[in-house]
């Protein structure tokens, strides 16, 4: 009997081994505790309904995908030791992360190893050129949507002078900034001031005590925040009564702009986002109707179908290789184009590897989100 057991023991950890081999392993770097939870928790439920229908479509090259998502709590550490783990594991990829600093911290240890990984949301245009060849991105670059604000503050809110408040914690919120800056002066506005904070600060009374003083006056500020702390400084700026436009990027596509500050102080936010919001292409009509089906909810905002997105553009990239090997699938990754992706189409046409991608404006008004235009770039 003992043998027996010993023999039913041993066939089952052979075949639990068998089964791990045949799955085809893809990592996931999210922050799912922290600050930057609102936008990466609902990326990682975007990327695992993807996976959940390429399974049940039957896999990728006969394969069912095996999604590894460790923690990584809005910490460069925990991050780093992510990314080692799911790279001990076999990985062929990886996607993930909302912001560059955290991409910067995993990334780089995926193009040491050979594997390619895929930013879902990380926006700065030069991620490419920093991690290297084996990096790709999802979404658009920060110059992008910055240009696109920028643009919309100048010539549809006649905003002609602005204050910019910026995290100088993050690298994305400071080349927002920075490019942000760039377009609206081009654009012929005015600077009036410029104001810093960090990440984890929950106290702006200073800030808006510099910025209630500022003369000449601005007719709108400029806020580069990730988003635990746009919630925040809306409620803030608000209850101290000063109701000019606020502008910012995407780390404002979250709940908490309109849940924190409560609906009748949530009122003239407008920021660049990744389209998808009051779009009725096919693809978002679709990707909107099994999201709800699958968490009982409509995507909480832009970051689900870019996870989603990410990971459907690696299994694309798997299936035109027709291989799991790393190196092929970032050749074929760096062969995409017209992917039809649900926050728009993704091809690799720029010498920076940054997607040229439509950007979307959406406003914030009495707690209510709307798609007021979309942007379109340069193809260059």
């Amino acid at each position: 009997m003992k043998r027996i057991i010993a023999i039913c023991v041993a066939s089952a950890l052979m075949m639990g081994s068998a089964l791990a081999q045949d799955a085809i392993k893809i990592g996931a770097l999210y922050n799912l505790t922290g600050g930057m939870s609102s936008l990466d928790g609902p990326s990682l439920k975007g990327a695992q309904l993807a996976v959940k229908q390429i399974n049940a479509g039957g896999g990728l090259l006969g394969k069912q995908i095996e999604l590894i998502a460790p923690d990584g709590k809005t910490d460069q550490q925990e991050t780093a030791k992510a990314a080692q783990r799911v790279l001990s594991e076999g990985v062929i990829a990886g996607i993930g992360q909302s912001d560059t600093t955290f991409v910067m911290a995993g990334a780089p240890l995926f193009q040491e190893k050979g594997i390619p990984f895929v930013t879902s949301g990380a926006t700065h245009p030069e991620l490419p050129q920093w991690v290297g060849n084996f990096m790709f991105m999802t979404p658009f670059g920060d110059d992008d949507q910055s240009f696109a604000i920028a643009d919309y503050t100048f010539d549809k809110l006649k905003v002609k002078r602005v204050a910019v408040w910026t995290d100088n914690s993050m690298d994305f919120t400071k080349a927002l900034s920075k490019f942000f800056i760039q377009r609206f002066k081009e654009r012929g506005g005015e600077i009036v001031g410029e104001d810093a904070f960090m990440m984890g600060d929950t106290n702006f009374s200073a800030q808006i005590a510099r910025l209630a003083a500022l003369d000449p006056k601005p007719d709108a500020v400029f806020i580069s925040a990730i988003p635990s702390e746009a919630g925040l400084s809306v409620k803030q700026i608000r209850e101290q009564g000063i109701k000019i436009p606020i502008v910012s990027g995407d780390g404002f596509d979250t709940e908490l702009v309109a849940s924190v500050p409560g609906p009748e102080l949530a009122n003239d936010v407008y920021f660049s986002t990744h389209t998808y919001r009051g779009d009725d292409r096919p693809e978002v009509t679709k990707f909107i109707a099994d999201y709800k089906a699958e968490y009982g909810i409509d995507p909480e905002n832009a970051f689900a179908p870019l996870g989603y997105d990410a990971l459907m553009l690696v299994a694309d990239a798997v299936k035109r290789a027709n291989s799991a090997e790393p190196a092929k699938i970032r050749d074929a990754l760096a062969e995409t184009k017209g992917f039809k992706a649900v926050t728009g189409e993704i091809s690799y046409t720029r010498p920076s590897m940054v997607p040229p991608k439509p950007v979307a404006i959406v406003s914030v008004k009495g707690g209510k989100y709307a798609v007021e235009e979309i942007w379109k770039p340069k193809a260059q």
